[in-house]
Protein backbone atom coordinates (compact mmCIF):
# COMPACT_ATOMS: atom_id res chain seq x y z
CA UNK A 1 0.00 0.00 0.00
CA UNK A 2 1.45 3.87 -0.58
CA UNK A 3 2.36 5.37 2.14
CA UNK A 4 1.73 9.23 0.87
CA UNK A 5 -1.75 10.60 0.84
CA UNK A 6 -2.96 7.99 3.21
CA UNK A 7 -4.65 8.55 6.41
CA UNK A 8 -2.80 6.49 9.76
CA UNK A 9 -3.48 6.57 13.21
CA UNK A 10 0.03 5.68 15.61
CA UNK A 11 -0.41 4.47 19.36
CA UNK A 12 1.93 5.52 21.93
CA UNK A 13 2.78 8.14 19.39
CA UNK A 14 4.13 10.86 21.60
CA UNK A 15 7.54 9.02 22.47
CA UNK A 16 9.76 5.87 21.43
CA UNK A 17 8.74 3.62 19.28
CA UNK A 18 5.51 5.25 18.23
CA UNK A 19 6.85 8.77 17.71
CA UNK A 20 9.34 7.59 15.81
CA UNK A 21 6.69 5.76 13.49
CA UNK A 22 4.35 9.07 13.25
CA UNK A 23 7.42 11.45 11.81
CA UNK A 24 8.59 8.40 9.42
CA UNK A 25 5.18 7.97 8.30
CA UNK A 26 4.57 11.76 7.77
CA UNK A 27 7.66 12.51 6.52
CA UNK A 28 6.52 9.66 3.56
CA UNK A 29 3.50 11.73 3.23
CA UNK A 30 1.08 10.28 5.65
CA UNK A 31 -1.89 12.36 7.56
CA UNK A 32 -0.91 11.06 10.67
CA UNK A 33 -2.81 11.00 14.20
CA UNK A 34 -1.70 10.26 17.54
CA UNK A 35 -3.58 8.81 19.84
CA UNK A 36 -1.71 8.93 23.26
CA UNK A 37 -2.43 8.51 27.03
CA UNK A 38 0.66 11.91 27.85
CA UNK A 39 -1.56 14.78 25.92
CA UNK A 40 1.47 17.16 25.91
CA UNK A 41 4.04 14.43 24.07
CA UNK A 42 1.22 13.58 22.10
CA UNK A 43 0.87 17.22 21.15
CA UNK A 44 4.32 18.49 20.42
CA UNK A 45 4.73 15.47 17.55
CA UNK A 46 1.62 16.20 16.22
CA UNK A 47 2.89 19.96 16.36
CA UNK A 48 6.18 18.92 14.98
CA UNK A 49 4.35 16.83 11.87
CA UNK A 50 1.51 18.78 11.14
CA UNK A 51 -0.73 15.67 12.84
CA UNK A 52 -3.48 15.37 14.93
CA UNK A 53 -3.20 14.62 18.77
CA UNK A 54 -5.86 12.46 20.58
CA UNK A 55 -5.17 12.00 24.08
CA UNK A 56 -6.75 8.58 25.04
CA UNK A 57 -6.20 5.64 27.28
CA UNK A 58 -6.14 2.62 25.02
CA UNK A 59 -7.55 0.69 27.42
CA UNK A 60 -10.66 2.62 27.56
CA UNK A 61 -13.01 0.95 25.10
CA UNK A 62 -15.39 3.77 24.32
CA UNK A 63 -12.69 6.41 24.87
CA UNK A 64 -10.84 4.70 21.61
CA UNK A 65 -13.86 4.88 19.58
CA UNK A 66 -14.14 8.23 19.91
CA UNK A 67 -10.62 8.73 19.45
CA UNK A 68 -10.77 6.63 16.63
CA UNK A 69 -13.94 8.78 14.81
CA UNK A 70 -11.99 12.06 15.99
CA UNK A 71 -8.89 11.01 14.09
CA UNK A 72 -10.79 9.75 10.72
CA UNK A 73 -12.67 13.07 10.27
CA UNK A 74 -9.72 14.98 10.96
CA UNK A 75 -8.35 12.58 8.09
CA UNK A 76 -11.15 13.12 5.94
CA UNK A 77 -11.84 9.74 5.21
CA UNK A 78 -11.10 5.91 7.30
CA UNK A 79 -7.73 5.46 8.37
CA UNK A 80 -6.14 2.55 6.04
CA UNK A 81 -2.98 2.21 8.66
CA UNK A 82 -2.77 1.30 11.65
CA UNK A 83 -0.27 1.24 13.93
CA UNK A 84 -0.31 -0.04 17.81
CA UNK A 85 2.74 0.81 19.93
CA UNK A 86 0.90 1.86 23.21
CA UNK A 87 2.05 -0.55 26.02
CA UNK A 88 3.34 -0.76 29.55
CA UNK A 89 6.78 -2.74 30.62
CA UNK A 90 5.37 -3.28 33.88
CA UNK A 91 7.54 -5.93 36.42
CA UNK A 92 7.12 -8.46 38.76
CA UNK A 93 7.23 -11.60 40.17
CA UNK A 94 3.64 -13.68 40.55
CA UNK A 95 5.10 -14.49 44.07
CA UNK A 96 7.20 -12.07 45.27
CA UNK A 97 8.67 -11.34 48.33
CA UNK A 98 6.87 -12.24 51.84
CA UNK A 99 4.30 -14.11 49.75
CA UNK A 100 3.40 -10.87 47.61
CA UNK A 101 0.98 -11.05 44.53
CA UNK A 102 1.17 -9.33 41.55
CA UNK A 103 -2.17 -9.94 39.98
CA UNK A 104 -2.58 -5.99 40.16
CA UNK A 105 0.14 -5.65 37.54
CA UNK A 106 -1.22 -8.48 35.11
CA UNK A 107 -4.64 -7.20 34.84
CA UNK A 108 -3.15 -3.87 34.52
CA UNK A 109 -0.21 -4.70 31.66
CA UNK A 110 -3.36 -7.05 29.77
CA UNK A 111 -5.59 -3.89 29.98
CA UNK A 112 -3.04 -1.70 28.11
CA UNK A 113 -0.85 -3.88 26.23
CA UNK A 114 -3.42 -6.28 24.97
CA UNK A 115 -6.97 -4.90 25.33
CA UNK A 116 -5.91 -1.62 24.23
CA UNK A 117 -4.31 -3.13 21.14
CA UNK A 118 -7.53 -5.17 20.40
CA UNK A 119 -9.67 -1.75 21.07
CA UNK A 120 -7.67 -0.30 18.38
CA UNK A 121 -7.41 -2.61 16.13
CA UNK A 122 -11.36 -3.55 16.24
CA UNK A 123 -12.20 0.13 15.70
CA UNK A 124 -10.06 0.88 13.12
CA UNK A 125 -10.67 -2.08 11.01
CA UNK A 126 -14.44 -1.59 10.95
CA UNK A 127 -13.59 1.82 9.34
CA UNK A 128 -11.30 0.18 7.00
CA UNK A 129 -13.98 -2.36 5.81
CA UNK A 130 -16.21 0.65 4.92
CA UNK A 131 -13.65 2.17 2.37
CA UNK A 132 -13.31 1.76 -1.33
CA UNK A 133 -10.07 -0.61 -2.18
CA UNK A 134 -7.04 0.34 -3.86
CA UNK A 135 -6.28 -0.44 -7.46
CA UNK A 136 -4.40 -3.75 -5.59
CA UNK A 137 -7.44 -4.52 -3.50
CA UNK A 138 -6.12 -3.03 0.33
CA UNK A 139 -8.45 -1.42 2.48
CA UNK A 140 -5.89 -1.28 5.07
CA UNK A 141 -2.87 -2.41 6.93
CA UNK A 142 -2.78 -3.19 10.83
CA UNK A 143 0.71 -3.27 12.30
CA UNK A 144 0.49 -4.60 15.91
CA UNK A 145 4.11 -4.55 18.76
CA UNK A 146 4.73 -7.93 20.87
CA UNK A 147 7.91 -8.44 21.85
CA UNK A 148 10.89 -10.56 21.76
CA UNK A 149 9.52 -11.18 25.77
CA UNK A 150 6.81 -12.83 23.75
CA UNK A 151 9.25 -16.01 23.59
CA UNK A 152 11.84 -14.84 25.55
CA UNK A 153 10.12 -13.73 28.50
CA UNK A 154 12.55 -13.14 31.52
CA UNK A 155 11.86 -13.24 34.94
CA UNK A 156 9.29 -10.40 36.54
CA UNK A 157 7.75 -10.79 33.03
CA UNK A 158 5.02 -12.98 32.97
CA UNK A 159 2.46 -10.37 32.81
CA UNK A 160 4.18 -8.80 29.68
CA UNK A 161 4.92 -12.00 28.14
CA UNK A 162 1.58 -13.04 28.41
CA UNK A 163 0.47 -9.39 26.58
CA UNK A 164 2.96 -9.18 23.94
CA UNK A 165 2.73 -13.28 23.44
CA UNK A 166 -1.26 -12.64 22.93
CA UNK A 167 -0.39 -9.97 20.29
CA UNK A 168 1.76 -12.05 18.49
CA UNK A 169 -1.21 -15.25 18.62
CA UNK A 170 -3.91 -13.21 17.35
CA UNK A 171 -1.96 -11.74 14.67
CA UNK A 172 -2.97 -14.56 12.04
CA UNK A 173 -6.24 -15.17 13.28
CA UNK A 174 -7.12 -11.92 12.78
CA UNK A 175 -5.19 -11.79 8.97
CA UNK A 176 -7.54 -14.66 8.09
CA UNK A 177 -10.79 -12.74 9.38
CA UNK A 178 -9.72 -9.50 7.51
CA UNK A 179 -8.78 -11.10 4.45
CA UNK A 180 -11.55 -11.23 2.78
CA UNK A 181 -11.89 -7.61 3.21
CA UNK A 182 -8.19 -6.94 2.16
CA UNK A 183 -6.79 -5.54 5.34
CA UNK A 184 -3.58 -7.01 6.44
CA UNK A 185 -2.13 -8.04 9.79
CA UNK A 186 1.29 -7.79 10.79
CA UNK A 187 3.19 -7.71 14.55
CA UNK A 188 6.39 -6.57 14.97
CA UNK A 189 8.34 -8.36 18.01
CA UNK A 190 11.37 -5.29 18.77
CA UNK A 191 14.56 -6.75 20.76
CA UNK A 192 16.05 -4.11 23.00
CA UNK A 193 15.65 -0.58 21.56
CA UNK A 194 16.91 3.01 22.69
CA UNK A 195 13.14 4.26 24.27
CA UNK A 196 12.08 6.13 27.42
CA UNK A 197 11.87 2.67 29.33
CA UNK A 198 15.34 2.19 28.96
CA UNK A 199 17.18 5.83 28.89
CA UNK A 200 16.95 6.03 32.80
CA UNK A 201 19.07 3.19 33.36
CA UNK A 202 22.08 3.76 34.42
CA UNK A 203 25.05 3.08 32.06
CA UNK A 204 26.41 -0.52 33.63
CA UNK A 205 22.79 -1.78 33.76
CA UNK A 206 22.93 -0.98 29.69
CA UNK A 207 26.30 -2.60 29.25
CA UNK A 208 25.07 -5.55 30.38
CA UNK A 209 21.60 -5.68 28.99
CA UNK A 210 23.10 -4.83 25.78
CA UNK A 211 25.97 -7.85 25.98
CA UNK A 212 23.67 -10.59 24.56
CA UNK A 213 22.60 -8.50 21.31
CA UNK A 214 24.13 -10.33 18.50
CA UNK A 215 24.79 -7.73 15.32
CA UNK A 216 24.80 -4.77 15.65
CA UNK A 217 25.52 -4.91 19.32
CA UNK A 218 23.75 -2.07 20.14
CA UNK A 219 20.38 -0.91 21.14
CA UNK A 220 17.82 -0.65 18.52
CA UNK A 221 16.66 2.81 16.76
CA UNK A 222 13.59 3.13 16.91
CA UNK A 223 13.51 4.75 13.63
CA UNK A 224 14.63 1.31 13.04
CA UNK A 225 11.12 -0.06 14.21
CA UNK A 226 9.31 2.93 11.89
CA UNK A 227 11.57 1.57 8.87
CA UNK A 228 9.99 -2.21 9.44
CA UNK A 229 6.62 -0.21 9.62
CA UNK A 230 7.04 1.49 6.44
CA UNK A 231 8.27 -1.58 4.97
CA UNK A 232 5.28 -3.93 5.79
CA UNK A 233 2.98 -1.26 4.55
CA UNK A 234 4.57 -1.60 1.26
CA UNK A 235 5.19 -4.74 1.05
CA UNK A 236 1.72 -6.45 0.32
CA UNK A 237 2.55 -10.34 0.54
CA UNK A 238 3.47 -9.64 3.88
CA UNK A 239 0.62 -11.12 6.02
CA UNK A 240 -0.40 -12.87 9.58
CA UNK A 241 2.96 -13.42 10.76
CA UNK A 242 5.23 -11.70 13.27
CA UNK A 243 8.73 -10.39 12.56
CA UNK A 244 11.42 -10.13 15.42
CA UNK A 245 13.35 -7.09 14.88
CA UNK A 246 16.19 -7.59 17.59
CA UNK A 247 19.62 -7.86 16.08
CA UNK A 248 19.92 -11.80 17.07
CA UNK A 249 19.23 -11.56 20.38
CA UNK A 250 17.69 -13.96 23.08
CA UNK A 251 17.01 -12.60 26.63
CA UNK A 252 18.39 -14.66 29.28
CA UNK A 253 16.21 -15.69 32.19
CA UNK A 254 17.35 -12.91 34.47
Amino acid sequence: MQINGTGAIVTGGGSGLGAATARHLAAQGARVAILDFDGARAAAVADEIGGLACPVDVGDEQAVAEAVARAADWIGAAPRIAVNCAGVGLAGRIVGREGKLSIDVFERTLRVNLFGTYHVMSHAARLMMETEPTDTGERGVIVNTASVAWEDGQVGQAAYAASKGAIAAMCLPAAREFARTGIRVMAIAPGLFHTPMMEGLPPEVTQKITADIQFPGRLGDPGEYALMVSQIVENPYLNGTTIRLDAAVRLPPK
